[in-house]
């Protein structure tokens, strides 16, 4: 009976041992099991991180090298506003020259041209190339823009001490924005108006929209200028019948060129018109609409019949950097002249 005890005792002991063998062996292999599907996921999860931060930072790259392409491109291929198709384009022929004031000047102007709709600025240089300053400025400008420059013979220019009326100026610099508009649009296609608006001008944005619509010729006053608070066409009704000018009244059109704005098309039909260094002294507005084959009875008085002023004709005083000198002599040097003013 003992002995029976003992075989089952020992028989029993015999299964538990196998039983709790089997269940070690077990719990191994399957936490062995587990860690190996835990370290395969984390590879797969290490690799698929290692590869996003890769396109991250070829993508990265790709950007970078975008605005580097970007930003050369801007110099010609500015943003843009769209034209809207149904107003008709007002281009905008403006001569400018090299000076200290010439950049404040540009921005100036393009605020205001910034805000009219339908606009197409030819900025035109005095220069026998485009300056990188003007091409600067150009490159962040977002209204429609053609860059011209053409080089004024000595002969003909303006020296520094002389008064502005002692010649005339910005003539080829105003014929090389009409050789652009009769070389690059359609007559039959592109309708608009054309204004020549010097760079030291101050314009109303209401001026433009006055323009947007000449048939032949439109007019207005343009305040200081002449000697006089402002020079003015005379109206009676809808007509033209005189000019409020003091110097030479009997000029066939005794008005300055900001004062008058000319529909696009008379330019295809007069292919000879043209402005000339060769006219007297006030004569140039003359000049280019006697070309145009314009009478008084051609003329449109706009700003409420010319009673309203939407154009003054400024200028900038010459800044003269007279400390320059006297800053390098005392410390050694002056500004830094790679700084774009």
């Amino acid at each position: 009976m003992v002995m029976f005890t003992l075989r089952k005792l020992l028989y029993v002991y015999c299964c538990v041992s196998v039983f709790i063998i089997l269940w070690l062996l077990n719990y191994h292999v399957t936490d062995k099991g587990e860690d190996d599907v835990l370290e395969e996921r984390l590879d797969v999860l290490q690799k698929r991180l290692d590869d996003k931060h890769k396109l991250l930072e070829e993508s990265k790259q790709k950007v970078k090298d975008y605005e580097e392409k970007l930003h050369k491109c801007r110099i010609f291929k500015p943003f843009q506003k769209s034209f809207n198709t149904s107003l008709p384009i007002i281009y905008l022929i403006t001569p400018t020259y090299d000076r200290i004031e010439q950049k404040a000047e540009l921005t100036r102007l393009y605020y205001t041209l910034l805000h009219v709709p339908n606009i197409h600025w030819i900025l035109v240089e005095d220069s026998d190339r485009k300056t990188e300053k003007v091409q600067h400025f150009l490159a962040n400008c977002k209204i429609h823009y053609t860059h011209l420059n053409v080089a004024t013979p000595q002969q003909v220019k303006l020296k520094s001490s002389d008064p502005n009326w002692l010649k005339p100026r910005g003539v080829l610099q105003r014929n090389a924005g009409l050789t652009w508009i009769r070389a690059s649009l359609d007559p039959h296609k592109d309708k608009g108006v054309v204004y020549f608006a010097d760079d030291d001008n101050t314009y109303s944005v209401e001026l433009f929209e006055e323009m947007r619509l000449t048939k032949k010729v439109s007019v207005w006053p343009v305040a200081m200028v002449g000697g006089l608070r402002f020079e003015s066409p005379i109206c009676d009704k809808n007509s033209v019948t005189g000019w409020g000018v003091y110097y030479r009244p009997t000029r066939p059109f005794p008005i300055d060129m900001a004062g008058f704005a000319v529909n696009l098309q008379l330019f295809f039909d007069h292919p000879n018109a043209w402005f000339s260094n060769n006219v007297q002294r006030g004569y140039q507005e003359s000049t280019i609409l006697k070309l145009l084959d314009i009478t008084m009875a051609d003329l449109e008085p706009r700003a409420d019949k010319c009673t309203k002023i939407l154009v003054w004709h400024t200028r900038t005083e010459k800044y003269n950097p007279k400390n320059e000198a006297k800053l390098k002599q005392k410390s050694g040097k002056g500004t830094d002249p790679n700084v774009e003013i």
